[in-house]
């Protein structure tokens, strides 16, 4: 398995790929791969001649510095693991001076409002930094499709925009949420749960289907009222948002309208560490 890390490699391999008239998918991952990351890989093996699996930490997306030092790095056990997985895999592991050439900042996005709500009300700058090394990654690569999951729904909203603001020539290809036994969202993050709270983490789960359940029957700030008094309750958890959003706008809503597709968003800390998840509702 090749594993390239300065973008003239890339570049290289891209042309060559363009050249032989082959197909190229991409999955941008930071890394600490898990099940969830492999159903990525083994969707862009099916539809592409070759896949690219990039594995880098980006330090702009993350507003805590102390999240990004201990953020899960486990690159030899990620090779591995792909390895295992196919040849028509080719890794990009760069550093950040490959990303980054001059200063490690951001560039200026415009999103129309999608990246200041939720995660972006709390987490200031992260979708710039998203933005910015995704774009640089779809250049650098250059595939026919790339693969996003919809555990980061409002990432995914802000990438498609992204791709259409630039007219780059990609299909962004959106992926379900996959879930361990319990129905806890996979994650990189899980890694650092002690076993005793990995137990309790499946709450936000269950107070998504309950939420599902409920949408329909009762208006929408109820369910998140619900939602909100069930986690006042949970003393492991810190409720951080629960919002009911318009699937494509990302605005919260107060009723349903039957010709629109709604989803709930729940972001919460547990024993200190951030987990996000969300559910489509209709």
């Amino acid at each position: 398995m090749k594993v390239l890390t300065t973008r003239g490699e890339m570049r290289d391999l891209r042309d060559k790929t363009r050249a032989d008239k082959l197909s190229m998918g991409l999955v941008p991952t930071m890394g600490a791969l898990h099940s969830g990351h492999l159903e990525l890989v083994s969707r862009a093996l099916e539809d592409n001649d070759l896949v690219v699996v990039s594995i880098f930490v980006n330090p702009t997306q993350f507003d805590n510095p102390e999240d990004l030092e201990k953020y899960p790095r486990t690159l030899e056990r990620d090779l591995e693991l792909l390895r295992e997985r196919s040849p028509k895999i080719v890794v990009f592991a760069p550093e950040v001076s490959e990303m980054y050439t001059e200063a490690i900042v951001s560039e200026p996005w415009d999103f129309e409002g999608l990246d200041k709500v939720m995660e972006g009300a709390y987490r200031d700058g992260h979708f710039e930094g998203v933005a910015t090394i995704v774009s640089r990654l779809l250049l650098t690569v250059g595939p026919d499709r790339a693969y996003f999951g919809e555990k980061d729904y409002q990432q995914l909203q802000i990438i498609r925009q992204l791709v259409s603001n630039r007219n780059i020539p990609v299909e962004i290809v959106p992926c379900p949420i996959v879930r361990e036994e319990d129905g806890l969202a996979m994650s990189s993050r899980n890694q650092r749960l002690t076993k005793r709270l990995r137990k309790e983490a499946n709450f936000i789960y269950k107070c998504l289907i309950e939420a599902k359940s409920q949408f329909g029957m009762k208006n929408a700030i109820d369910i998140a009222e619900n939602i909100r008094g069930q986690f006042a309750k949970h003393p492991d958890f810190k409720l951080e948002y629960v919002e009911i959003a318009d699937a494509a706008t990302l605005m919260p809503i107060k009723s349903g309208d039957d010709a629109a597709k709604y989803r709930i968003f729940i972001a919460a800390f547990l024993g200190g560490i951030r987990l996000i998840d969300n559910m489509p509702l209709n």
